[in-house]
């Protein structure tokens, strides 16, 4: 059948407009960088609070290896930072070329099961364990650190990481209250203006144990802003120790009751305390009521253990992580003390 030139002619020009609207339709499907840190801030900012890994760190690691999520890795796996399979890995699986030609990748249900297997593989792999005994909001020594453990085999990985947190200010993640303050800062952006921000230094200040004399205010308490000096509340003292503020258990309190009245849940002030299952705290037990530090930032290098004191009652003392003071140690949470026995702090 032949068509009339006319005819012909509004047939080439009304495909050529699919193809052109097809391929605007793709191109406005890309991510931003914008719009991928909104989506997932909250995922890095749950990991560094369960694991201690800096939150500007796990996003910078899922814009690049990701490609802010526009990776056909990531679009096919959910895979965001680029974990090969290994030996141990059991679950799904992709082929993709990368170093080599046809690699085994992890694939992942979800994007929050990449996020959480990412913080996962950098906890339970020991060439990383020397990043945990770094300050949460020490995104450079971590950037460094993941390259230096072999992480990735780019020679400029750390540089890259660092300059994908700085330009997009991702480091105001890992401070108290991180996310209004970058969710500040992007309304601020959005406006034009940028609040006078700057990334923290690289040296954080010693800070000694101190458990201060209590004064009496009933001021409201904000779980959720720390920096606020509280020293009494409904009749507890509120102490500060290597920079989480913790009360002293009484007679008959619970993680249950504590967590009513400090507005946080019983879980989470167990995870606090490094305790789990049932556990409940005895009368003059110190009880975190925030997450403790990585490690100590006082001025001391170690502690020299007593008869009968465990690693748990050193990292409730010192106001630090238990998981992250066995790291330091190359011990187990359980292993028993000795006499005299040298116990690294930072």
């Amino acid at each position: 059948m032949n068509f009339p030139l006319k005819a012909t002619f509004r047939l080439l020009i009304i495909a050529f407009c699919v193809i052109a609207s097809t391929h605007d339709a793709v191109a406005q499907e890309r991510m931003t960088r914008d719009e991928y840190i909104a989506r997932w801030r909250h995922l890095a900012i749950d990991n560094m609070e369960v694991y201690g890994i800096p939150a500007s760190i796990t996003m910078a690691q899922a814009l690049l290896e990701s490609a802010a999520g526009n990776s056909e890795l990531s679009k096919r796996s959910n895979n965001h930072f680029g974990i090969k399979c290994k030996s141990t890995w059991t679950g799904n699986r992709v082929y993709h070329d990368d170093d080599e030609k046809g690699e085994c990748f992890r694939a992942y249900p979800t994007v929050d099961e990449s996020y959480a297997d990412h913080a996962e593989f950098l906890n339970v792999n020991k060439r990383y364990d020397a990043l945990f005994a770094l300050d949460a909001d020490d995104y450079k020594g971590w950037a460094h650190g993941l390259k230096a453990a072999g992480y990735a085999t780019a020679p400029d990985y750390a540089e890259r990481l660092i300059k994908i947190i700085e330009e997009e200010r991702l480091y105001l993640l890992d401070q108290k209250d991180g996310l209004a303050l970058y969710d500040q800062y992007r309304a601020e952006k959005v406006g034009i203006t940028a609040p006078a921000a700057t990334p923290p230094a690289d040296e954080t200040p010693a800070n000694s144990a101190t458990l201060g004399v209590a004064t009496s205010t009933e001021a409201g308490f904000d779980p959720d802003n720390f920096r606020v000096t509280i020293n009494s509340y409904h009749g507890y003292n509120v102490y500060l120790t290597n920079g989480a503020h913790h009360i002293v258990a009484k007679e008959g309190d619970t993680y249950e009751s504590i967590g009513k009245l400090f507005d946080i849940s019983s879980s989470t002030l167990r995870r606090f305390n490094d305790v789990g299952g049932t556990a409940q705290p005895m009368a003059g037990d110190i009880v975190y009521i925030e997450r403790k530090a990585a490690r100590w930032k006082g001025n001391a290098l170690h502690h020299t253990a007593h008869r009968n004191e465990t690693l748990y009652q050193l990292a409730q003392h010192y106001g630090i992580r238990l998981d992250q003071l066995s790291k330091l140690n190359r011990m187990r949470a359980s292993d028993p003390l000795n006499d005299g026995q040298m116990i690294r702090l930072r």
